[in-house]
């Protein structure tokens, strides 16, 4: 049987992007709990019932050699325009987020507290829920939903969820969890987390890994 190029080629592509589907199946768990311990990435969290349904759930978490007074001011600060986000900010600006990571504390964006913004790029971002200095800080995003809708005008989309533990005086156990909600069609919201977790995946330890490492020079 002849076998034209095109079609050679064609089930070339198939059978890598079958391979590439097949490999980060394989890899997608360690990706979603990458840092933690089994009983950190399944017990409950501060958050965790702000969203019901969800396409996405992933906890990472990372040990700092400081007490948490040396990690929190790195949370407080964080957002566009603000400290950052401690992550790659060079490819977070190629999509125009004008990103700036900050390697110092800044004194003044410290007192933050339930109601503030913490924007990601014009002016969009996620609110603060709750604040517990030293100890916790939720997150939530929510999705504005058509005026008229009987479920109300917007809902939770997503929310992050940042937990310093005290391990000894001079550990502390940071631990980062991220819920998206489902939306519609269910096959869409699938589709972008298989697209967006691998990179979600690659920004937030890039961000673990930085404020360890800042904190740690303090």
């Amino acid at each position: 049987m002849h076998i034209t190029l095109p079609f050679a080629i064609t089930a070339l592509m198939v059978i890598l992007v079958i391979l590439a589907v097949i490999g980060y199946i394989s890899i997608r768990p360690r990706m979603l709990r990458w840092g933690t311990t089994p009983t950190e990435a399944s017990h409950a969290m501060a958050g965790d019932e702000l969203i019901s349904n969800t396409i996405l759930v992933s906890t990472r978490a990372i040990s700092i050699d400081v007490g948490p007074e040396k990690v929190w001011p790195w949370l407080a600060q964080m957002g566009q325009g603000r400290g950052g986000f401690y992550s790659y900010d060079w490819l977070e600006n190629l999509a125009g987020m004008n990103i700036h990571n900050s390697d110092q504390i800044i004194p003044e964006l410290q007192n933050i507290k339930p109601g503030d913004l913490i924007p990601f790029w014009r002016g969009a971002g996620v609110n603060v829920v709750f604040a517990e200095p030293l100890h916790l800080l939720v997150l939530a995003g929510t999705i504005n939903k058509p005026k008229g809708d009987a479920a109300g005008s917007d809902e939770v989309g997503g929310t992050w969820v940042f937990a310093l533990e005290e391990i000894t005086t001079e550990v502390t156990r940071m631990i980062v969890r991220s819920r998206v909600a489902k939306f519609q069609p269910v096959w869409l919201s699938a589709f972008l987390m298989f697209l967006l977790e691998p990179m979600h995946f690659i920004m937030e330890r890039k961000m673990l890994l930085c404020i360890k490492e800042q904190a740690e020079k303090e």
